[in-house]
């Protein structure tokens, strides 16, 4: 059974990630709207991927047999003042989500919980990359401010080099 300390922590964070959801949902249409379809369907994919993670998080728990709590959750940011705005958004937001990733996992190791710590572990690989890739499309989108044609072709080089399903990822609720 998971530790009570991680599994409250782990209900927080599946509404971390429904809020990460959201967030990447409104930046997505902020593109939208800015005729940005390449950039504005990154984000859309990346708002699934946050979803996706919020339901590996509640697989996880029912697998545990665990309570799930689904907590409220914050309105995301809809506006922005340029096109740089929503990727120096997502940046932040996802390093804020690693410093979480990162306490769930010193949670699960303090409680001697080997389970939850192995299951946090794909999710310290995918917020490096998630960084990462966030990283180089605000130095993108910074150089390219004034071209967002140039953030286009960036976006779609990009996902046509893509990644394929993670066969290591945690299992999803629902699917």
């Amino acid at each position: 059974m998971a530790a009570e300390a991680f599994v409250n922590q782990l209900n927080v964070q599946i509404g971390n990630e429904f809020a990460a959801h959201q967030q990447y949902i409104a930046c997505a249409v902020y593109y939208d709207q800015q005729t940005m379809q390449q950039t504005a369907q990154l984000f859309f994919d990346q708002a699934a991927e946050e979803r996706s993670h919020a339901m590996m998080m509640v697989r996880y728990l029912l697998d545990a047999d665990a309570d799930v709590r689904i907590p409220a959750l914050p309105a995301p940011i809809n506006d922005f003042t340029d096109v740089v705005a929503p990727v120096a958004l997502a940046l932040e937001q996802e390093k804020r989500v690693t410093e979480q990733i990162n306490e769930l996992t010193a949670i699960a190791r303090r409680e001697n919980d080997f389970a939850s710590d192995q299951f946090m572990q794909w999710f310290i690989k995918e917020q490096v990359e998630e960084v990462s890739k966030m990283s180089d499309l605000l130095a993108v989108a910074k150089r390219s401010a004034h071209d967002v044609e140039q953030i286009e072709d960036y976006v779609q080089r990009e996902a046509a080099a893509g990644e394929g399903a993670d066969p290591t990822a945690p299992r999803i609720a629902g699917v």
